[in-house]
């Protein structure tokens, strides 16, 4: 995903330096990129849009809590490309002021997800009280900035290493098998090599047995599906959009024919873009 004339990529990620957007960032674009810090999922869309960006890294789903359903509805909202994914093991770092013992420490910040998937580590450390924050790498430069010497904050060892402070605990997550699926996003799309994936949504009428028609177009064609999300459409209540992952790519022929087929039963339909599958989907599937 490197630029060919030399100049180093922009890659648009969400949240702070030191976040795990931006851990993955690194890992599938490579480590000489330039990172772009947004404060929301939807500025990293608009930065990519816009130009300031190259490329956007989001995250769509957590082996632990599940689809990431803004960015879902992100992707129908803008027209963005996927061209890449990658699976990042989210492994949790307790992190404090330099010099700070577990004794002292009263509450810990981090973002909602991160402290729900370290409850039980936090139970079992004494900390009595969890207080939510924006941003896990946030969380840390908050503490530091402010010198806070009774907190602490959950987040990634790069975030500690980038604003100076001290890890306590590592590998604090309650369950080990923790993944975030990250999606690359750029204004074009891409043909991809090797083994790919698809990611498309679809709507049709509702009436009996339309999903079962659709799903059908891949089936008949032995195409593995990967992932399938359901998301309301906005103004229209009790009718919803499908969004879909299936193993191929649209140069595939069967691919195509069973695009062409699903295009017979939907009132629309959308390719977010085929891409190279993450070399290690495999193995974090087989962990969660």
């Amino acid at each position: 995903m490197g630029e060919g004339d030399g100049r180093q990529q922009v890659v648009a990620f969400q949240g702070e330096h030191g976040a795990y957007s931006e851990i993955a960032a690194r890992a599938v674009c490579g480590a000489r990129i330039t990172t772009l810090a947004c404060p929301t999922f939807g500025e990293v869309f608009e930065a990519v849009e816009q130009g300031r960006a190259d490329l956007g890294v989001i995250p769509l789903e957590n082996s632990l809590a599940g689809s990431i359903h803004q960015n879902y509805d992100l992707l129908l909202e803008h027209q963005l490309h996927i061209i890449g994914e990658h699976v990042e093991r989210i492994s949790h770092c307790l992190i404090t002021y330099p010099g700070v013992t577990l004794q002292q420490i009263t509450r810990v910040y981090s973002h909602p997800q991160a402290l729900a998937q370290c409850a039980r580590s936090i139970e079992a450390l004494g900390i009595p009280q969890a207080i939510v924050s924006h941003d896990t790498a946030g969380s840390v430069r908050m503490i530091r900035d402010q010198g806070l010497r009774d907190a602490a904050a959950i987040a990634s060892e790069l975030a500690a290493d980038l604003y100076g402070m001290a890890i306590l605990e590592r590998d604090l997550e309650d369950e080990k098998s923790n993944y975030t699926r990250f999606a690359v996003l750029a204004r074009e799309p891409i043909t991809p090599d090797g083994p790919s994936k698809t990611s498309i949504c679809f709507a049709g009428k509702n009436e009996p047995g339309l999903l079962f028609r659709c799903l059908s177009a891949f089936a008949l064609r032995d195409i593995d599906l990967t992932k399938i999300e359901s998301r309301p459409i906005r103004g229209v209540p009790w009718q919803y959009v499908f969004y879909l992952d299936f193993c191929g790519s649209l140069e595939d022929e069967r691919c195509r024919r069973a695009i062409d087929h699903l295009t017979e039963m939907t009132t629309f339909l959308r390719v977010f873009g085929s891409y190279r599958r993450a070399a290690n989907q495999r193995i974090a599937g087989e962990a969660d």
